[in-house]
């Protein structure tokens, strides 16, 4: 009786399961944020149940033990040689950086890499599928491929021509690299994952791009002759993009997610764009897009899903002052700018107000039916007993 009544809670909250669109990278180059332990803290207050990390710290998987949080965790592009010559370097990393934590840790993706075709380390681009399949082979001999997707994400830095969107197409130089590796991820069934900035775009050109169409504020937005469509924000249009270029490159039904995107509330004085105003613009926007949970003009049936970049300030990261200020929060923790977080600090009625306000009531119902549901089901327990 007590195993059918924890199946049935199992099976409802299945069934209320629904696909997730908003996660967050938790980057760590910094040496004043909370620890792991807070940072889980941190995210269930927030209800963000998606992250990326930049590697397999053993620290932060053990913090996120029976959390309920997915991770996606980085294989750096520092191991890629290695890992791409060695079958068995690259088992030993899947068993020790991955196997030993699941199913407690709920890793869910393994990115090989950050970026590497979209880089000048020619010698990255040349070992980057060898990594990808070794540790692909890695998951299958331990039978984890079901549990455990393999990606790379990659810039926008490897597109040619981008605009309009039905134009984009992959650089020629790295044609010999990406298709080889489309065609591994299509045959294994992996997205292609895009790191994709209307703020870098913006400031690299900010005398002729609207900053609203940047912003998901009202603009004219671009039309788009050869597919007849029109994009009111260019977050959209980056993504189509994508699915252009892949279109083009022979893979029409490779699903595009967004491995990073984000504004940065502090620059320098040539980092246009570049304020706290314009971050909780584009981020308070961002999070009400995303919890429509539709797709692009592309590609409607396909609900878009975005990691935000990123978690925190990040006080150690070299470059210009905005790479150290994209944080949702600030190193200690307080919300950067309101989105309707509210921090490391217990949830308020004014929070829900505004969780209530952006991101719809409908969800807030279902929330609500489905706590019905579970207490049933506890007291029916408890009765039992």
């Amino acid at each position: 009786m007590i195993g059918d009544l924890f199946r049935f809670v199992a099976a409802v909250l299945t069934v209320n399961a629904s696909t997730w669109t908003y996660g967050v990278n938790y980057g760590r180059i910094a040496d004043n944020i909370p620890k792991p332990e807070s940072v889980v803290t941190l995210l269930k207050a927030a209800k963000i149940k998606n992250v990326r990390i930049y590697d397999a710290d053993h620290g932060v998987l053990k913090a996120f033990k029976n959390s309920g949080i997915e991770m996606i965790v980085g294989l750096g592009n520092e191991y890629l040689k290695d890992i791409s010559v060695s079958e068995d370097h690259a088992i030993s990393w899947v068993k020790e950086n991955v196997q030993a934590f699941l199913p407690a840790t709920q890793i869910r993706g393994i990115a090989v890499g950050n970026e590497v075709l979209g880089s000048t380390d020619v010698e990255l681009w040349e070992v980057l599928l060898g990594a990808v399949k070794n540790v692909y082979n890695a998951l299958s001999g331990l039978n984890l491929t079901n549990v455990v997707q393999v990606s790379s994400p990659h810039s926008e830095a490897v597109f040619g021509i981008s605009y309009p969107p039905s134009s984009c197409v992959f650089k020629e130089a790295l044609t010999p690299y990406m298709k080889p590796l489309l065609q591994f991820f299509s045959q294994i069934n992996s997205p292609f994952y895009v790191n994709a900035y209307p703020f870098l775009a913006y400031m690299s050109d900010p005398e002729h791009i609207d900053i609203n169409y940047a912003l998901f504020q009202s603009n004219s937005g671009i039309y788009d002759a050869k597919t007849k469509l029109h994009y009111d924000n260019m977050f959209y249009a980056q993504i189509d993009a994508a699915y252009a270029a892949l279109e083009t490159a022979g893979f029409p039904k490779m699903e595009v997610i967004v491995s990073e995107t984000g504004w940065a509330s502090r620059g320098d004085a040539n980092e246009a764009g570049a304020t706290v105003k314009n971050a909780r613009t584009y981020n308070h926007n961002l999070r009400k897009l995303l919890a429509k949970k539709k797709g692009t003009p592309l590609r409607p049936k396909i609900v878009v899903k975005a990691y935000v970049f990123a978690l925190f300030n990040e006080n150690l990261k070299p470059g210009p002052t905005s790479e150290r200020n994209f944080g949702l929060f600030k190193a200690d923790g307080s919300i950067s700018y309101d989105i309707g977080f509210t921090g490391l600090v217990p949830s308020s009625a004014v929070s829900s107000l505004l969780s209530l306000k952006d991101l719809g009531a409908e969800g807030c119902f279902r929330s609500y039916s489905l706590l019905l549901t579970i207490s049933a089901a506890i007291l029916l327990l408890n009765l039992t007993w």
